[in-house]
């Protein structure tokens, strides 16, 4: 028994040694943002499913909860209406910057901003993809939302 035991000891301080040295041995870990982005066009081309919180298929809350969970931001997955409701305004000059939420339709519909070109969201038609802001999009934005962020 004694000699089970310091085994598993022996091997637990090995194995910790050893993710130790892989984790010095890594470059930079990404920031928050660019692991957002990654995440966002991991999941690009999936079709649209009402409720759906991925891996092969996302509604537009559903998406933007897939994103934020694979980041690290763990929060109960929710409507778009009480998403926009639980998260601190935007200031106007911060609304375009990458990353933050924006609402459309009445609060019906929601996606997060690459540029104050596009955005990233699930819709029905097109299920996940990138979409710009053409004159269509912009006369139903509702409001924009900050991004909450891994602790």
């Amino acid at each position: 028994m004694k000699k089970l035991l310091t085994c598993l000891i022996l091997m637990t301080f090995v194995t910790s040694l050893t993710g130790a040295q892989s984790a010095m041995d890594q470059p930079n870990p990404p920031s928050f943002l660019e692991g957002v982005k990654a995440t966002m066009q991991k999941y690009l081309g999936r079709p649209y499913v009402w409720g759906a919180t991925g891996m092969k298929s996302f509604d537009c809350s559903g998406y933007v909860w897939r994103v934020l969970y694979e980041n690290g931001v763990l929060m109960k997955r929710t409507t778009t209406r009480k998403l926009y409701m639980t998260l601190p305004p935007v200031p106007k000059e911060e609304q375009w910057k990458f990353g933050t939420l924006i609402f459309f339709d009445d609060l019906t519909h929601v996606g997060i901003v690459d540029s104050p070109q596009g955005f990233y969201h699930a819709q029905v038609i097109y299920g996940t993809e990138r979409s710009e802001i053409t004159p269509f999009w912009r006369r139903k934005i509702y409001g924009f939302r900050r991004l909450p962020t891994a602790p």
